[in-house]
């Protein structure tokens, strides 16, 4: 990896329009931290959280940000979508430590959903890259005192162990 952190932008290109928006505002703010990015299109929100599992076992990625919309329509649809996606998304960044912004925007209508997409007005894209990027400098602000915790362990478990092995 470079100096620069390398960010993953992961696109839901359902709503295509939306979908340009946020990834202006996305690519806006990382630009302007310096950071270098990709991006990746999948078909729809529920496809994301596979998506950024690869790309963290890839190991090439500094950061992930989700983009797309979820609207409300006339069925149940919409809350398993925003729901599991979310939540995926979530426990992935989780699992891998991954820094990670959500901008997948949960609306109920489409004027809803353009006025956080656009740049201009709520800039949610924008929102959720700088959200990774938030999260990537505290993962590099907490790394050196996680490493210095896990010698500490590491240590002490090795210490308990030569006791044992004198005791037996």
């Amino acid at each position: 990896m470079s100096d620069k952190p390398h960010i993953l932008i992961i696109e839901a290109r359902f709503y295509e329009e939306i979908s340009d928006m946020l990834l202006a505002g996305a690519v806006e703010a990382i630009e302007e931290a310096g950071c270098t990015y990709e991006t990746i299109e999948v078909p729809g929100a529920l496809e994301m959280p596979l998506c950024m599992k690869y790309a963290c076992e890839a190991g090439e990625y500094d950061a992930v940000v989700a983009l797309g919309a979820v609207i409300r329509g006339e069925t149940t649809h919409y809350d398993i979508v925003s729901e599991d996606s979310c939540r995926g998304l979530m426990q992935i960044s989780l699992d891998y430590s991954m820094p990670f912004g959500n901008g997948i925007q949960t609306c109920e209508n489409m004027e809803q959903t353009i006025a956080r997409a656009d740049k201009n007005q709520k800039n949610k894209g924008g929102g959720a890259a700088r959200a990774a990027l938030r999260m990537l400098e505290i993962e590099n602000q907490m790394y050196p005192k996680i490493m210095a915790n896990y010698e500490a362990l590491t240590d002490a478990h090795n210490d308990d162990m030569t006791e044992m092995e004198a005791a037996s």
